[in-house]
This record gives C-alpha cells, sequence and structure tokens, in this order.
C-alpha cells in the first residue's frame, strides 16, 4: 500500500473566505504564493519578513532565515518545508507556500471547534493524492463520498492485460503463522489461486469469451491491488480521521496500530500541511513553527 503525489491546494482561497463574515481580512497575518527554490534574495525576503512579523523568536539564532545560495532542503529551510509548503513542482524549481499567521489560526481553530456549519473553509482546501491498496481497504474508503472522486486503474478493461503474480496482491502484513496456514508457506498457498487466476486469464485471450474473464473477475481475490486517483479536501478528511470513527481502525491499512512501520492512511493525513492543527486538532497540539 503507498500514497503518492499528493497535492495540497487553495490555502490562500480558503484562508481569504474564513474572514468573509465579519470583513476582517485586514487582520489577516497570513503569506501566500511561490518563490524560487534557488533562493534569490527576494525569496529570502518572504520568509525572513514573515518570520520577523510574526515568529520574531526565531530571529535569536538566525540573522536571515533564508539566505540566498541555501538549497530548498537544508538546515532551517527544511523546516519551513515541513510547516508551510504544500507542493514543489518536478523539477524543483518553484515551491508553492502558505505561512499560516497565529491570527489566522487562531480564528481557523477557533471556526473549527463551532461545528461544521462554521468551519466551510476546510471544504474548501482541496487534496489529490495516488492511493494503491487492496481492494478490502476500498471497500472501506468508499464510505466516504461526499465531496471526494475518484479515478481508478479498471478491472473492467485492463485486468487481463498482464500476468497475474504475487505482485499484484498486498501481502505485506500477512501472518503465515496462523493454524489456518498449517505450516504450508504464503507461497505454496498463492501459487494454487495465482494459477487458477492465470489460468482464466490465459484462456480468455485465447478465446475472447467473456465466461472466462466472468469467471476471473468472480474469483478475484480481496486482496488484489488497484491505484486510484483521489480527491477530496480538508473537512472530509478530517471526518475520516476522527476518534470516534475510523483513527483507530481494526485495519491496519488504515490505522496502523498493530504495524507503527506500515504506510497508512492516517500517517499519510497527517503528513498534510497543518494537519495537526486543522484535521487532528483534538490532539490540541500547540500552534507553532518548530525550530
Amino acid at each position: 500500500m503507498k500514497f503518492e503525489k499528493t497535492w495540497v491546494g487553495n490555502f490562500e482561497g480558503a484562508f481569504r473566505g474564513l474572514r468573509n463574515p465579519k470583513n476582517s481580512w485586514d487582520k489577516s497575518d497570513s503569506f501566500f504564493g511561490l518563490i524560487h527554490t534557488d533562493y534569490t534574495e527576494a525569496d529570502s525576503e518572504i520568509a525572513h519578513n514573515w518570520v520577523k512579523k510574526f515568529q520574531p523568536k526565531m530571529l535569536d539564532e538566525y540573522d536571515c532565515i533564508l539566505p540566498k545560495g541555501y538549497d530548498l532542503l537544508d538546515e532551517y529551510a527544511q523546516k519551513l518545508i515541513d510547516n508551510g509548503i504544500l507542493k514543489i513542482n518536478y523539477d524543483n524549481s518553484v515551491a508553492d507556500v502558505a505561512f499560516i499567521g497565529p491570527n489566522d489560526m487562531k480564528l481557523a481553530q477557533t471556526l473549527i471547534k463551532a461545528g461544521s456549519e462554521h468551519r466551510k473553509f476546510l471544504r474548501q482546501i482541496f487534496v489529490s493524492v495516488d492511493v494503491t491498496a487492496p481492494m478490502y481497504f476500498f471497500s472501506e474508503f468508499d464510505t466516504y463520498k461526499v465531496a471526494t472522486v475518484a479515478n481508478s486503474t479498471s478491472k473492467m478493461h485492463k485486468l487481463t492485460s498482464k500476468p497475474i503474480t504475487l505482485d499484484c496482491f498486498e501481502i505485506d502484513d500477512m501472518n503465515s503463522d496462523l493454524e489456518y496456514y498449517r505450516g504450508n508457506t504464503i507461497e505454496m498457498l498463492s501459487e494454487v489461486i495465482i494459477e487458477q487466476l492465470e489460468f482464466l486469464r490465459q484462456k480468455y485471450l485465447e478465446t475472447k469469451d467473456k465466461k472466462y474473464w466472468k469467471e476471473l473477475v468472480r474469483w478475484l481475490p480481496e486482496g488484489w491491488l488497484q491505484t486510484r486517483t483521489w480527491t477530496a479536501n480538508y473537512e472530509t478528511i478530517r471526518a475520516m480521521c476522527s476518534p470516534g470513527q475510523r483513527r483507530n481502525h481494526k485495519l491496519n491499512e488504515w490505522s496502523g496500530i498493530d504495524d507503527d512501520s506500515k504506510e497508512t492512511f492516517i500517517k499519510w493525513a497527517r503528513q498534510l500541511p497543518y494537519a495537526q492543527y486543522l484535521i487532528f486538532d483534538d490532539e490540541n497540539i500547540p500552534f507553532q513553527i518548530e525550530k
């Protein structure tokens, strides 16, 4: 299971709209924009001035937060990435940043606590990600359909396009010690399943008879891996990560309770920008950009 090509956008629009009800745009203390990752002097000033105005204590140790010549991934710049970067384009030349100020964050968290009708701005922070996961995970994932869209690789059209092997299935946490296996290895048991599925695939390719394709679909295990490009927003993801619903889900692909090393939905969600303050706000983590 894996999450790839995560993109987050529209922090600027969401936080501008957050202040619309009281016309309090003049109190906004956030910065949004594009900066070049080779850090010209102008780019350095963007970060330096923001920190100087909203996090002045940080200047005790740094004369210039991002001096010219620093690589984006070096030293203090990494802290700014961890706390404010939304995305870096694929050739690493431009970064889309959102430096959320303490005044804006205080208002955001107040609205979040006031209820779903007041935190509409969360629905305007958009997320896109490629998710590769077994079908039994998507059965739970698909419970959440509000404001989500998914384009998946197609079983209907592409299931027979490549050989069926063990790599096509989720087996990372398969427990071969269970009594059910009676000493057989995962490979021995999977060979029986894969051999039959591959036989049906080959017969369909040979005959083009849909009855073989139908049986292939019928007996395809729930561990079959599928990739979906999935879009959602922070409000939906917040609901999916709520303590009362899914944070401790017994599927470890969701929560990772039994295996901290496994990539999981909750672990991925925690890595989203400002997730600790907007999605996992019930954990009451003080808002700050850490040194």
